[in-house]
């Protein structure tokens, strides 16, 4: 396998990961939305399997082309509630701060899926500097959470200059980096890089998986040099049709991220993004998962089931309620016990 990460759809073909026949459909995908493969995660697909759950979260498909009502080209609001380049302002105490906006790996399902892959999207010196200032600016903010893109893109000492510059800021108690790379690009994570991220700003890093089978053992290998050096790892999941909408495939990914260290953090709805359909189950199969996965698992071991409100409102929790209108709570076994409230 080619170390060398597959951009194009022949790229694709000539690995093996695509039937020729399918070229011209994952040509036509790859012309509106970017895609990349990395030699780690090609090295995890199954070609011979139709419904290879790591296959259907990174390679094209004609489905993408297929635009559902309600998709949004941008989803959660994210450029209504930007008043500076590079700065998303929901939740009055944090910020999202977007350095860039290429990812290693290019999903399916993303949600910024109209603006990722654009080299030109990273911030210049100047635009950085007002992005810090409008931060820096307002004490009401506790929180900065890198993203984009992915900020373990960066360089290592250009991260490290960053998470300076934020940690010189009084008011920021916590810097959140949200990542694919331990993942998708497990060799990025360096020496150097894992350095780079410690702070005395408490610095959290959120790694995105989906499926067990991406904790391979190089990503696993990463993320304990992560781990072995302090730094506190969550996770984040997306519910996907043919992928993970499974009670056991899920209890499988959050006992291997437990293992390995990282405490799973929120399982994402999909996003109402164009050409996702095909990937969103409803919420009531969601519930049902998440129902299903009570008991099963340890408290440590269960995210919680968010629906992030399209136009820009914020995450809600969407999960089960166990609290029934006779005046009777349900425990995980099904059975109703009564209790005075």
């Amino acid at each position: 396998m080619t170390r060398r990460t597959l951009r194009t759809a022949a790229q694709l073909v000539t690995a093996g990961l695509l039937p020729s026949d399918r070229a011209a459909e994952a040509g036509r995908v790859a012309g509106r939305y970017t895609v990349a493969v990395t030699a780690a995660v090609a090295a995890l697909i199954d070609p011979t399997d139709a419904a290879d759950p790591i296959a259907r979260q990174y390679l094209p498909s004609a489905a993408e082309l297929i635009e559902a009502p309600g998709d949004r080209s941008d989803p959660i609001g994210d450029q209504r509630l930007s008043p500076v380049k590079g700065i998303v302002h929901r939740y009055p105490d944090r910020v999202l701060l977007k350095p860039l906006l290429v990812c290693p790996v290019y999903c399916r399902f993303c949600f910024r899926r109209e603006t990722v892959g654009d080299a030109e999207g990273t911030l210049t010196a100047a635009e950085l500097e007002a992005a810090i200032a409008y931060v820096a600016a307002r004490p009401e903010l506790r929180e900065v959470i890198l993203t984009g893109g992915d900020p373990l893109m960066l360089p290592p000492s250009r991260l490290r200059a960053l998470i300076d510059r934020l940690t010189a800021i009084p008011h920021i108690e916590t810097i959140r980096i949200h990542s694919r790379v331990p993942v998708a690009d497990p060799e990025r994570v360096t020496d150097a890089l894992v350095a780079a991220l410690k702070a005395e700003t408490a610095v959290w890093l959120a790694v995105h998986v989906n499926h067990s089978r991406e904790l391979s053992p190089a990503a696993r290998a990463a993320l304990a040099r992560l781990a072995g050096a302090g730094l506190p790892l969550l996770s984040q999941t997306v519910l996907l049709k043919g992928v993970n909408d499974d009670a056991a495939v899920l209890e499988e990914l959050f006992r291997a991220l437990v293992r390995n260290r990282v405490r799973p953090y929120y399982l994402h709805h999909p996003d109402l993004a164009p050409g996702t359909a095909h990937f969103r189950p409803s919420l009531a199969e969601g519930r049902a998962i998440v129902k299903a996965l009570r008991g099963r698992l340890s408290g440590i071991a269960q995210p919680t089931y968010v629906l992030d409100i399209p136009g820009g409102a914020g995450k809600v929790p969407v999960g089960p309620d166990y609290r029934h209108e006779d005046g009777t709570v349900e425990d995980w076994r099904g059975d109703r016990h009564p209790y005075p409230d």
